[in-house]
């Protein structure tokens, strides 16, 4: 028996929706690639008020780009998040683009039970731009790499420099939990 899941779950594409169907009794909307548009995003808006919205598009520029367009509109949705490395094709006749249709049940499971939610109280935030920098986040020939491991470790997606400080604080990641993820960096 399928695990159900009860919000629905917003994807790129159909066969997004049929990986997701294989292994989670699960209700999708298709946002047909990076097209979305105000249609979408009321009724993504409309979905969310009735039964729930978590977001889970590729780990791609696209889907980062549907990502923020939906959380734009409607801070409170929720996120899943699979690691680029999760998103591969598995054979070499897939094609070369990553996506939620490659992800096995065992990555799609850890993603959809690490879901997260905008974070509302910045009082709380104790993240500073000085501690990205003492951290290599924002300078150094690795910066890029580190931001990466950053954002797969805690399963907030990849932020450049710019948007890195945006992007933790949107998700309420303390201090701790940042240098707690990069303890195992390389």
């Amino acid at each position: 028996m399928k695990e159900k899941i009860s919000q629905v779950i917003v994807v790129e594409g159909r066969d997004d929706t049929a990986n997701l169907k294989r292994y989670f009794d699960v209700e999708t909307y298709e946002t047909r690639g990076s097209a979305i548009n105000d249609q979408d995003i009321e009724r993504i808006q409309r979905l969310h008020q009735r039964q729930g919205v978590i977001v889970f598009t590729d780990p791609d520029f696209n889907g980062e780009r549907i990502r923020r367009m939906i959380m734009t509109t409607i801070p409170t949705v929720q996120h899943a998040f699979l690691k680029r490395d999760e998103a591969v094709p598995k054979s070499k006749t897939k094609g070369r683009s990553l996506g939620i249709e490659h992800a096995g049940y065992e990555d799609l499971k850890i993603a959809l039970a690490q879901v997260t939610e905008q974070f509302e109280h910045e009082s709380q935030f104790d993240i500073s731009r000085s501690d990205l920098i003492r951290l290599g986040f924002l300078a150094g020939a690795d910066s890029r790499k580190r931001r990466e491991y950053l954002g797969e470790t805690l399963r907030i997606g990849y932020s450049n420099g710019k948007q890195l400080l945006k992007r933790l604080e949107l998700f309420g990641v303390t201090l701790a939990e940042v240098e707690e993820a990069m303890k195992s960096y390389e």
